[in-house]
């Protein structure tokens, strides 16, 4: 078996997480319901700042900054994806037929097994990722606009006035500087 080596310096990370065969249930009234459960029940055994999330019909992006001397986000993930599938299979949403592998394992076909993780090395590093979740759904086709998704925290930025409600309109956006992240 393969073992993941996964980095444990720095206190901020970026993150890619997939559905099961990218079943596109997240932006469901009842994913988004079962995900902010989860983060909810992890976030108060396990606390972690959410600095920035988008949520895509099949996979969501995020930014993390956890606690000093406290870098699991395994463990967070593990029971963020728990605890999602237990809600998410009791209020009557469906798991995918899972291969032999995965059922001897107990995993349920809601989730891809593992996910990606990206250091964040400084600031510059940590504004780079920031705008790649926030203009993730322009990137896949879901809006013209970023300000036209309702599922991430751009809206939160703009609040804030970091973004402009424009920033990140198809018209201006070239993409290539977020290739690396692909």
């Amino acid at each position: 078996m393969s073992k993941y080596r996964r980095s444990r310096i720095g206190s901020v990370f970026f993150f890619t997480v997939v559905t099961y065969q990218r079943r596109p249930i997240l932006t469901t009234s009842l994913g988004r319901y079962c995900l902010r459960e989860a983060f909810r029940e992890t976030r108060s055994v396990h606390p972690l700042q959410v600095d920035a999330i988008v949520i895509l019909p099949d996979h969501l992006h995020a930014i993390w900054t956890l606690p000093d001397n406290d870098n699991d986000y395994s463990l967070r993930w593990r029971k963020i994806k728990a605890s999602f599938t237990k809600q998410w299979r009791k209020s009557g949403g469906l798991a995918e037929t899972c291969n032999p592998s995965r059922i001897d394992k107990g995993e349920h076909g809601v989730w891809q097994r593992r996910f990606y993780e990206h250091t964040c090395r400084d600031e510059d590093d940590v504004r780079r990722c920031i705008d790649y979740v926030h203009v993730n759904p322009l990137k896949h086709g879901l809006v013209d606009r970023v300000c036209d998704w309702p599922w991430s925290t751009f809206h939160r930025y703009v609040r804030q006035g970091v973004y402009g409600r424009s920033w990140g309109n198809a018209n201006v956006w070239y993409g290539d500087e977020f290739r690396d992240f692909e």
